[in-house]
């Protein structure tokens, strides 16, 4: 399966051992054959957030800066989306999670096309239904702006789905949702006799009796 881009946050350069943030950015544009890439700032406050920023995008113009919908205290990064937009970086607002989030950012990124990540697993998490808020927020974002909304915190394979019924622009997945990807078409009596035989072999390699 080919990729059109890939997505990164301070937590996965974390997970993936990196040890200095820029270093390994670069190393990353190397290995991603000048597909776009989004990397995340992650200051928190207007002046630091804009210089880390402004490094970032420097590296390379297939980067999408990533800027949080919130600082830590909750206020908005309206004012500095709206800065960065202005001088032409390319945004990804990240860790979205309602329509007002949306509507209060929205006339500081113009008629540009930049990404709005939607945090719908998280969405799905605390007992809300992800779909229909991806939905709302899609609808509204493709009626007033050229922005594209991008599905984020996948769940399940089945996702994909979703995010296409919801009339998503992107979707970011882990490479074992990827993965299980291929068995889209398997049949459910293919698939039921698959579990069967799974939970047989395990027994039987454990040695298990009754």
């Amino acid at each position: 399966m080919d990729f059109d881009g890939f997505t990164f946050n301070p937590s996965l350069f974390k997970k993936l051992g990196a040890k200095d943030y820029i270093d390994f950015t670069k190393k990353i544009l190397k290995e991603t054959k000048n597909k776009p890439i989004s990397i995340e700032v992650f200051s928190d406050d207007e002046k630091s957030c804009y210089k880390q920023a402004k490094k970032i995008a420097s590296l390379s113009n297939k980067i999408f800066v990533k800027i949080p919908i919130t600082y830590t205290n909750g206020k908005s990064t309206k004012n500095l989306i709206k800065i960065l937009s202005n001088e032409g970086l390319m945004l990804n607002i990240t860790a979205i999670f309602t329509l007002e989030q949306i509507k209060e950012i929205l006339e500081s990124l113009g008629q540009k096309k930049h990404i709005l990540s939607v945090f719908s697993g998280r969405i799905y998490d605390i007992g809300l239904n992800a779909a229909n808020i991806f939905k709302e927020i899609t609808d509204f974002t493709h009626s007033n702006s050229k922005c594209e909304t991008l599905w984020a915190s996948c769940r399940m394979p089945y996702d994909v789905i979703s995010a296409a019924n919801c009339n998503g622009d992107i979707i970011t997945m882990t490479p074992e949702h990827v993965r299980k990807l291929k068995k889209f078409g398997k049949s459910l009596n293919e698939y039921s006799l698959e579990t069967v035989k799974g939970f047989y072999n395990d027994a039987k390699k454990a040695g298990f009796t009754i």
